[in-house]
């Protein structure tokens, strides 16, 4: 496990590290794409879904360090 991965859990343990970490996927992960959507607007939404779950795998591998 590296170091970051340690600051990762840390920093999102806490009670506004995880408010934080639930807004961010209120806004991405959670967040429902009309049908008019455009290709950039979905490109741009999968980007951003994508680093919140980057952030959560962090803060998993954080917490587990034997994986």
């Amino acid at each position: 496990m590296s170091d970051i991965e340690k600051q990762y859990a840390r920093t999102f343990s806490c009670a506004s590290g995880k408010q934080v970490l639930a807004h961010l996927r209120s806004l991405t992960v959670e967040r429902v794409m009309g049908i008019n959507a455009t290709n950039d607007e979905l490109r741009w939404w999968a980007a951003q879904k994508a680093l919140v779950h980057q952030i959560e795998n962090l803060i998993q591998r954080g917490n587990n360090p034997t994986q």
